[in-house]
């Protein structure tokens, strides 16, 4: 269990990495309002990672359906930002998929480096 709290520390430190480097970037190339939006999803994406990671660490001794509760998180902020107009859609979504661009960093990392 040492090595998936490692791996999760890890994907964490990744995500959020690359989720304050795309925040000062979006806000450099557009504006505070589209870096906010990213934030927001990127915030909601970390959130549905640790939900998944709560899942996978409770296999075998729970029987549930996996990603319920990450799926409900990526619904309520979509929903949120269809409400709110001052919210923009299109980074939200792709700050929520920044854990997936951490994920295959951390992957690609282990991969080619010994």
């Amino acid at each position: 269990m040492d090595e998936y709290y490692q791996l999760q520390k890890e994907l964490y430190l990744w995500a959020l990495g690359m989720t304050g480097i795309a925040f000062l970037s979006v806000w450099f190339f557009y504006s505070l309002t589209t870096a906010l939006s990213y934030l927001i999803g990127s915030c909601a994406g970390v959130v549905y990672l640790r939900l998944l990671a709560k899942n996978v660490e409770g296999i075998g001794r729970e029987k549930q359906r996996l990603g319920n509760t990450g799926l409900a998180v990526f619904i309520g902020v979509m929903i949120v930002a269809f409400q709110w107009k001052q919210l923009e859609i299109v980074p939200i979504f792709l700050g929520f998929l920044t854990y997936k661009a951490a994920i295959i960093a951390y992957v690609l990392r282990t991969t080619l480096t010994p």
